[in-house]
């Protein structure tokens, strides 16, 4: 098998993990979804209200805050930063109470770094 089939059954595999943990998540306005997306280079937070069908908010290592600042936005170093970010700009529109959802990532590194940061920085979930 190459290397792009591995790829994209990994990817399939992730895909079809992040739609069965979809059917149980749902975020409103009192209590939206965190949701996070990593890639090789970045990570990615968003709070989303799927009642409307509105982000409510996003962060990410490609944000102006966090970029700057930054080496590299692929470890979890970046990962923390970006979760204190999500929790504070979070916290200033109001919202204190979230869904988090891992997106079908394994519950490690870079996802529970970015989930612990936000925990700290007064998020609930």
């Amino acid at each position: 098998m190459d290397i792009s089939n591995l790829m994209k059954k990994k990817r399939k595999a992730r895909l079809r993990r992040h739609k069965r943990i979809r059917k149980k998540i749902f975020g409103t306005s009192e209590r939206p979804r965190l949701f996070v997306f990593r890639s090789l280079r970045h990570i990615y937070a968003h709070l989303i209200d799927d009642t409307q069908g509105k982000t409510l908010l996003t962060v990410s290592t490609l944000s102006p805050e966090l970029k700057a600042e930054l080496k590299t936005g692929g470890n979890i170093e970046a990962a923390r930063k970006v979760g204190k970010l999500l929790g504070e700009k979070a916290k200033e529109k109001g919202i204190t109470k979230v869904v988090f959802d891992r997106g079908g990532y394994k519950y490690h590194g870079r996802v529970k770094a970015l989930a612990d940061a936000a925990r700290e920085a007064g998020l609930e979930f």
